[in-house]
């Protein structure tokens, strides 16, 4: 029993990642077109099903008679998308969840101090880390449109320009409630609203954008010069990056030479192998606009019922669908975040409702002092 976490939330948090794989997996399986991807997945998600029944065992070895987790919300969130959309929409996420993995089980291998514990995470961890590899493989399809992170990027920022638009929009226009004045003002504050909060977040997303882009930029360049200024050191370091990867010695030493033999080549993959640089196929003005277009629309709704209606009618259907709208989206954030769909989504929804409330307040308490 010395082997106990005195906080056992961990070890479930890891036995219910793995009940979450093992289901995702399949869904993503049955719904992916392609027969040889198809056995990717299945292929995935029977490995996670032996994951569960280890740490099925691990608990039991400790005394611990927990029955296995329930599939959480978030998974069967990730499980619809995967069959609306596509797999290939949340194959990004998969490779940095699977990476996280890698990660969190070689601590655990560390931390242990039973055999069968140490034994399970370091199985754990070789696993994860080759799952990483097969999803990395299906995303580094050249003759598939979805081989860089677009597809996971592009919804991020779907989700987070809708979400930052939403609620700065709603606190302002709570505010303006607040101070007691003609719909039409609330109504042409609004409206303003949209406009600088969409050319706002726009403008930002573009920046963001192009400053990551100029940072990979001069970190190819770095090791552009690295590599003609001493082959050798980049060679040693490709060897070790493919030894870590499985590859026996010898044979890791000849790739490394065959690789470094080409300058171009060799370049190629000590930007994807050791400054994990993929294609970058989203521009920053597209940023900027996907981003400047969702928070347009996110803070169109708090807007929107004064269009058609005035007075306490439209008051009241601005908040219903503003308070509503911040549970979906808190709802969606949950698949970056990890947390459950409930959880983010209700937290969420504290917020709009905080947002609403300084707003009022602020509103009100201006309009007295003036």
């Amino acid at each position: 029993m010395s082997d106990l976490p005195p906080d056992l939330s961990a070890w479930r948090h890891h036995w219910q990642d793995e009940v979450d794989a093992a289901f995702l997996y399949q869904a993503l399986a049955d719904a992916e077109p392609n027969a040889e991807r198809q056995l990717v997945y299945r292929g995935l998600a029977k490995v996670e099903e032996r994951h569960t029944d280890m740490w099925q065992k691990i608990f039991t070895e400790h005394g611990i008679n927990d029955p296995q987790p329930r599939i959480s919300s978030r998974a069967r969130l990730l499980a619809w998308i995967g069959r609306r959309f596509g797999p290939r929409l949340l194959l990004p996420m998969l490779l940095r969840e699977e990476a996280m993995e890698v990660k969190n089980y070689l601590g655990l291998h560390q931390r242990s101090t039973s055999d069968l514990t140490r034994d399970t995470a370091r199985t754990l961890a070789r696993e994860s880390a080759s799952h990483t590899d097969a999803l990395g493989r299906l995303a580094d399809k050249e003759d598939e449109p979805w081989h860089s992170t677009e597809s996971g990027d592009l919804l991020r920022g779907l989700v987070y320009g809708f979400n930052d638009g939403l609620t700065a929009n709603f606190g302002l226009v709570a505010g303006v409630i607040g101070a007691a004045v003609d719909y039409h003002i609330v109504l042409v504050t609004g409206l303003a609203g949209v406009v600088a909060d969409a050319l706002s977040m726009g403008s930002s997303g573009y920046l963001a954008r192009k400053s990551e882009q100029e940072v990979y930029a001069h970190e190819i360049a770095l090791e552009k010069q690295e590599i003609e200024l001493m082959p050798e050191v980049e060679e040693e370091e490709l060897r070790l990056i493919y030894q870590l990867r499985g590859i026996d010695e010898e044979r890791s030493r000849q790739l490394a030479h065959e690789v470094m033999s080409d300058p171009e080549q060799a370049l190629n993959e000590m930007v994807r192998e050791e400054l994990k640089i993929g294609a970058q196929r989203i521009t920053p003005l597209r940023e900027g606009w996907i981003t400047g277009t969702a928070t347009a629309v996110g803070a169109f709704i708090p807007v929107a019922p004064f269009l058609v209606f005035e007075g306490a009618v439209a008051i009241w259907l601005s908040f219903g669908l503003s308070m509503l709208s911040h549970f979906a989206v808190g709802a969606a954030r949950s698949i970056f975040t990890g947390l459950g769909l409930m959880r983010s989504g209700l937290d969420m929804f504290a917020v709009g409702m905080g947002v609403a409330a300084v707003g009022y307040v602020v509103g009100d308490l201006v309009i007295r002092l003036l």
